[in-house]
């Protein structure tokens, strides 16, 4: 038995040769700087900001935490971080020998006669001799056995199990990718609904004001001091608001039941206070950093590489292929017809074998698998350069429009404060009887178009805000404890 698990530990440990490529990481075909890359008093790096603390509104945190624990989707993704690891696990345990304990018994009854010897162990003189007609053999074996374990002399398994643990780790970076990717949608489709419900209370506030308008040119009409044209205008607007505020109505709902499926379903209980579009500090301010972060903080870049490792310990194992296939074989145990001496000294038994496998001519299959990974790991190097330069546009969008985001809002602030100034001289200027109501009804409705306009703007601030940090992978370490 010392003898075999001594040979066995020596064989396992003839690793010497492996002919994967040496890893190179791939050059980041990128700028070494962002455009747009100002860094504000006291902001600080996306990786060192969990979600909890950035995100400055209580209602959405918890929208976030509900997602996180229930989405559907993201159950599938953690499901398959578990297969991965299954399959690296099944993978990785062909390195070793497999041993397994063998118990055999049996008893065989082979008459005698069957062999030609019946007649010669007849009894003479007409006496029947006592004799037995049949012989009757007990075998018992019992063992330890080796079957067909490969010697990984050119570390084909080796590279196998490598490329296995690379696609492992590659899915929980895929997970994590997906859990940033979940907070972001949740946070996008929260400040798309409150966007929603502040233009639809500014459409409810403004179809009121429009109807009163409509009830008193119904009633200057009815008089004669005004023509039909005047109330036909009045309606207009009446109905322009109407259906604004039935397609906000529309696309909010939509919104609603989008989130509730990120969400993974309805919440209970009580929320917390939803802050208003306009409050400041709704975020923590970010430092941008540098794009070689990227490559560190990013969980699809992460993944990407981790895809392209496993490639290169394909090559290997392809490579190894071209080698002869060594496997060795093995048992020892005891064998004996008697249970009493099943375990003697003199009962034990072992053999030992080796096999050795080269195809000569195989019609170029191992060149061909050889070349296929090369062209496989050739794809993969520039998915990963091209995961490096979305990555890189995305953050590089997103700074941006933070800065003309910025410029927009106060452009669009001093617009409405403009039109709403129009629109009071437009009111008094027809009260007057110096213009006709079409110069109040071009006013009332540009007045509000820049309302809804700028609080557009600023829902989509937030949303540039929520952007630029996921795409700087910032709130890894609350999102992964999760």
């Amino acid at each position: 038995m010392r003898k075999l698990v001594t040979a066995l530990a020596a064989t396992t440990m003839l690793a010497g040769c492996n002919f994967a490529p040496q890893y190179r990481q791939p050059v980041a075909p990128v700028s070494g700087t962002f455009p747009e890359a100002v860094a504000a008093p006291g902001s600080r790096l996306a990786t060192e900001i969990g979600w909890r603390e950035f995100f400055g509104d209580a209602r959405l945190e918890s929208y976030i935490a509900a997602a996180l624990a229930n989405n559907r989707d993201l159950a599938q993704s953690v499901a398959r971080i578990e297969q991965a690891r299954a399959q690296y696990r099944i993978t990785d345990a062909q390195r070793l020998p497999e041993l397994g304990l063998q118990a055999r018994g049996t008893r065989t009854r082979t008459p005698l006669n069957s062999l030609g010897f019946g007649d010669a162990l007849g009894g003479g003189d007409g006496e029947a001799a006592e004799s037995p007609d049949a012989i009757e053999v007990t075998q018992l074996n019992v063992g330890v056995a080796v079957t067909s374990f490969e010697l990984d002399f050119w570390g084909r398994v080796r590279n196998l199990s490598e490329a296995a643990r690379a696609r492992y780790l590659a899915t929980i970076e895929a997970e994590r990718a997906f859990r940033l990717s979940l907070v972001s949608q949740v946070a996008a489709t929260y400040l798309s609904i409150r966007a929603g419900e502040e233009r639809i209370a500014l459409a409810e506030r403004t179809l009121e004001a429009r109807r009163e308008g409509l009830r008193i040119a119904r009633l200057r009409m009815e008089r004669g001091v005004t023509s039909s044209v005047d109330f036909d205008q009045s309606t207009l607007l009446v109905t322009q608001a109407e259906a604004e505020l039935a397609e906000l109505r529309r696309t909010t709902a939509q919104s609603e039941n989008l989130l509730t499926v990120l969400i993974g379903g309805p919440l209970t209980g009580p929320l917390p206070e939803a802050l208003p579009l306009s409050q400041s500090a709704q975020f923590s301010a970010l430092d941008p950093g540098l794009p070689s972060a990227l490559l560190a903080n990013r969980p699809d870049i992460l993944g990407a590489e981790l895809q392209l490792r496993a490639a290169n310990a394909d090559i290997g194992a392809a490579r190894a292929a071209f080698f002869p296939n060594i496997s060795l074989t093995g048992n020892y145990g005891f064998a004996s017809p008697d249970l009493g001496s099943l375990f003697s000294g003199s009962s034990q038994s072992w053999s030992f074998g080796g096999a050795l496998n080269l195809p000569i001519f195989d019609w170029g299959r191992r060149e061909a698998n050889l070349q296929l990974t090369r062209a496989q790991a050739d794809e993969l190097v520039a998915a990963y350069q091209r995961t490096v330069q979305e990555a890189f546009r995305e953050v590089a969008d997103a700074l941006v429009a933070r800065r003309r985001y910025a410029e927009q809002i106060d452009a669009q602030t001093r617009a409405v404060a403009a039109q709403r100034s129009l629109a009071r001289t437009a009111r008094l200027r027809y009260q007057n009887g110096i213009s006709i109501y079409l110069e109040v009804l071009d006013a009332e409705r540009n007045l509000f178009a820049a309302e809804q306009q700028l609080l557009a703007l600023r829902a989509a601030e937030l949303q540039n805000g929520v952007s630029l940090y996921v795409a700087l992978g910032g709130g890894l370490r609350e999102v992964s404890a999760q």
